[in-house]
């Protein structure tokens, strides 16, 4: 199993980004490096579409190529790039305004066990997968960037072009209409509302 890049140091990764700007194309994939999987990883919850999420995760990196040059010093670089990857998102959905329900393929890694415990493992991973991918979109990616990626919710209203109000309402509703559809131990981890918890 491939180990997904640790995220860069805080400064190791600003170093990157400067050494980018001036033109270090090794520095940029650096970066690629780092954020790749993550970046595909979300568009493919979005997309329900391994092309079209390697398609947009691509064109996602060419044009943070192509403007690095205007990141500003100080800014999260990763929501960034999520901000440019959900633009390329919108705009293909407009351009195509057709969608696929269709199940991750890869949803259940091969494992270890019975096949009984395995048939029954893919078989939740599917049941939730499909309760994700049955929200709406704006709902779907905010609860995805606040539960797979960690962001703040300041960062997902940046990332999702929304206010932070917005951003924070759009997870309170994936997380409700996914308890009324998901058992408690369905449900994945840190889509229980961090005021339920305390």
């Amino acid at each position: 199993m491939t180990r997904e890049p640790e995220p860069p140091l805080p400064d190791e990764e600003a170093e990157w980004i400067r050494a980018a700007q001036t033109g270090d194309r090794s520095a940029f994939a650096r970066l690629i490096d780092c954020y790749w999987d993550r970046l595909y990883r979300w568009l493919y919850h979005l997309t329900r579409d391994r092309h079209t999420a390697e398609d947009l995760t691509q064109e996602t990196f060419l044009r943070a190529l192509a403007a690095v040059k205007s990141f500003r010093p100080g800014s999260n670089f990763r929501a960034w790039v999520f901000r440019i990857g959900h633009n390329n998102f919108v705009n293909q959905k407009r351009a195509e305004r057709r969608t696929k329900h269709q199940l991750p393929e890869d949803s259940a890694a091969p494992g270890e066990g019975s096949v009984e415990a395995n048939t029954e493992n893919r078989e939740v991973l599917e049941v939730v997968s499909q309760a994700v991918a049955d929200l709406p979109s704006d709902f779907r990616s905010a609860i995805l960037l606040r539960v797979h990626e960690g962001l703040s919710f300041r960062e997902i209203a940046k990332v999702l072009n929304t206010t932070e109000e917005t951003a924070r309402w759009r997870v309170f509703k994936a997380r409700q209409k996914l308890m009324k559809v998901l058992s408690p131990e369905l449900l994945p981890p840190g889509a229980v509302s961090e005021e339920a918890k305390e």
